[in-house]
This record gives C-alpha cells, structure tokens and sequence, in this order.
C-alpha cells in the first residue's frame, strides 16, 4: 500500500475508522500499518533512564504495555492489586529485556481512594521522575458494586482513582515531563457523559453500560486535565486499543469474545498505540483520543456529545468526589516530596 498518496491513505483510514468493526480488529491494525501515513515506532532505548508506571499490569493490555515500555529501556512500575502476580509479570520483563530492576511492583486498588493516597504516599517518598503514568486498571462488574467510599465500581476505578492518583504525582510527573494515558474503550462512544447520574442509582443497571458510561467519563475529561495540568508541564491522551484478546474480555464478555474469535487484536496491537504514546519523540498533542496512531473523533453521534456545562458539572462532581478541588498540586505531602 506504500504507493497510495497521503490523502488516499488518510481516507482509508477514516473509512476504517467510522466503520468501526474493520478498523476496531486486527484487520484495521494490519492495514493502517501499511500506510504511508502511518508514523515511525519508537526510537530503540529511548526511554532508557527514564521511569514509567502502569496500573492493572498483572495480565492483558497492561502487562503487554509494561513489557513494551521496558523494552525501550524504562524502569516500569507495575501497580497492581496482587502482589504475587505482579512479581510473576515483573519477573518475566526482567528475564526478557535481560535487565535487573527493570521492573518495580506497588499494591495499589486503584478503585479504593484511601489505597490511592497510600500508594501515592509511598511513591512521593521514593522521589522517582515519572515520564509517564498508564492508567489501565479496568472492571465491568456483572451487578452494581460499590467501591470502599461508596462510588460505583468502574467510575471509581476508570475516573475517580486514576484523576486522585494523577494528581498526587504530579510533582513526579512534572519533574519528566510526564504523559498521562488513559485506556480507554470503543465502547464510550455508544454512551452520553452522565452527569446526572454519575453514580448509576437509577434504572436498571447494566455492567456494560456502566463500563462505556465511565470510559465516556475518562474522554470528556480531556480537555479539562489537559488544560489542568498544563502548567507543570504534563500532558494528557487517551488511547483506544480496538477489539482486544484479554483475559478481561474472556471473562467479562464471552460472547462478545467467542463471535469475534480470530478478528480480535493481539495483546500487542492492542498496546501498540499507548507505547507509541508515551515513547514517541516529540510527544503527541495533549487533550486528544489516539487509535492506531492517530487521533480520532471523541462522538459519532450527536446525542453522545455533552455541552460544555454538562462536562463542567461532571467536572465538578469528580473534584468533589477525589477531593482534588482548587490548585492541582493539592497537599503538603506532594509539595513534600517535589524532586
């Protein structure tokens, strides 16, 4: 395909894109690697000296993206629920990239904000510049579940931990100038923000819909933390990793997973977009969703794109929620430990 113009290979793109089931499997991921357009992998070592840290990086896409990172010469932190199985994963990347401490484990629940401050605590004590912080630590709990504060599971797990967690190492990430990723979901665009029902009380629930419904949460969010956190020099993207084989998808969504079957990504391509995210030189565009490379539309529909008082309010009941209202550098304890 290396004979197409640039427009024409942008256009195949975008029709992959809006097509969603193409472009969303491992289909849409060959082809756009075969296009003129499609952008230069990471430089071999570049992110050698530097730190980086991965929620949920036990199995799955966090995992992959922990081995990919390390590979590119950063000392990755892997935050995770399970001690053992972080030690497991930690184990394997230092036996793969041949490098002794190339991989860190921290116990952290990310849903659990009282297990976020302590993470954090610890991690501000240990003075490490973060290049970057990857929240990837996902759920989508079968029935309404509620997190240790009281917050529903996956809009504390997908929005409120990872926005407290962020902004307690902002010294740390400012000190590298540090990207902030979300992981995000295709799922996202067949849902609206909902600010007036952040927490899932009314209606039937549905763990599907309260998955998209905090990975909405997590893209409106955007353009709000990439203005938030501008002046300490840290950017923020989301990247959408297509139709994945995880174990995640295998439990959560049978069905999904066993009509897809061979069309699904690879762990790898899954994570490819978020390595190139954090490691591409210079750094992407903060405030913007990546898909293979390249960033997408937020909406398709026009029901699904809230106002610009509707994210505020959202805004605001996250603030209210993580207690992270006001200046972004909240706390004597992050001031503390400011490399």
């Amino acid at each position: 395909m290396t004979g197409l113009t640039t427009a024409a290979a942008r256009a195949l793109d975008s029709t992959l894109d809006r097509t969603i089931a193409p472009g969303f499997t491992r289909l849409g991921y060959a082809v756009r690697r075969r296009l003129p357009t499609w952008p230069a992998d990471p430089t071999p070592g570049i992110l050698t000296g530097h730190h980086v840290a991965v929620t949920g990086a036990s199995s799955g896409l966090g995992e992959r993206t922990a081995h990919d990172l390390a590979a590119l010469g950063a000392t990755v932190h892997l935050v995770v629920r399970d001690a053992g199985r972080g030690g497991r994963v930690a184990a394997e990347i230092e036996s793969a990239v041949g490098r002794a401490g190339a991989a860190r484990v921290w116990v952290c629940d990310v849903a659990d904000l009282d297990s976020v401050r302590t993470f954090c605590s610890a991690f501000l004590a240990a003075g490490l510049p973060l290049r970057a912080l990857v929240h990837n630590a996902g759920a989508l709990p079968a029935t309404r579940t509620e997190s240790p504060q009281g917050h529903e599971l996956t809009m504390a797990l997908h929005v409120l931990g990872p926005v407290l967690m962020t902004e307690l190492l902002l010294p740390l990430l400012g000190a590298d100038a540090g990207r902030v990723v979300f992981v995000t979901s295709g799922g996202m665009y067949s849902q609206p923000l909902p600010v007036d029902d952040p927490e899932f009380l009314r209606g039937e629930y549905s763990g599907t819909t309260a998955y998209a419904r905090s990975k909405r949460g997590q893209i409106e969010l955007l353009p709000v933390l990439a203005l938030r956190w501008l002046p300490a020099g840290v950017s923020v993207s989301a990247t959408h990793p297509g139709w994945a084989a995880t174990p995640g998808v295998q439990t959560s969504l049978p069905r999904f997973n066993a009509l897809l079957g061979p069309s699904l990504r690879t762990a790898g391509e899954g994570a490819d977009t978020t390595t190139w995210v954090v490691a591409a030189d210079p750094a992407p565009a903060s405030g913007q969703l990546w898909h293979d490379r390249r960033p997408r539309p937020t909406s398709i529909m026009r029901r699904t794109r809230p106002t610009a008082e509707q994210r505020g309010r959202f805004w605001e009941w996250v603030q209210e929620a993580t207690g992270t209202g006001g200046s972004p550098e909240r706390g004597e304890e992050a001031r503390a430990h400011r490399p």
